[in-house]
């Protein structure tokens, strides 16, 4: 299955912020949605980075509260990693775990048409792993 086909049954907005925006505003937004990351567009809305709850984790050891002061730009995980649409979803997993993250945005042509964490991915192997197993004793209960 491709990445392509595992969004595309959602619908809404892709919550986002720009690199400009402050950390305060990030961060009520990652609070408000109950979400842990979210990409980051620069002036031409293309992907700039990633603001995680590790960024402000790691900003707040650094830098005690005034880092809600700063803007997004100083605080986010930049470049972005991001993975096309036609990737098998296999293939992103293996991304995610060479790299350590937890986010991709969905980029086609410098447009975000998703953004997907690794809860989703695993989500959709164990629904997998599922199916062939109940394919399997029904094969064999039939035999």
């Amino acid at each position: 299955m491709t990445i392509a086909r595992l969004i595309a049954g959602r619908t809404g907005e892709i919550i986002s912020c720009h690199a400009d925006d402050s950390v305060a505003h990030a961060v009520s937004l990652l609070a408000q949605r109950r979400i842990g990351a979210l990409p980051v567009h620069d002036r031409d809305e293309s992907v700039a980075g990633i603001f995680s709850e590790r960024d402000v984790l790691y900003c707040l050891n650094t830098k005690g509260a005034a880092m809600l002061d700063m803007k997004v730009r100083d605080v986010m995980t930049a470049p972005a990693i991001t993975i096309a649409p036609h990737v098998a979803v296999d293939e992103a997993l293996g991304l995610m775990t060479r790299r350590r993250i937890r986010h991709l945005p969905v980029v086609d042509e410098n447009q975000v048409l998703g953004f997907v964490s690794i809860g989703d991915l695993v989500k959709y192997r164990i629904d997998r792993i599922q199916s062939e197993a109940e394919a399997m004793r029904s094969y064999i209960q039939s035999a």
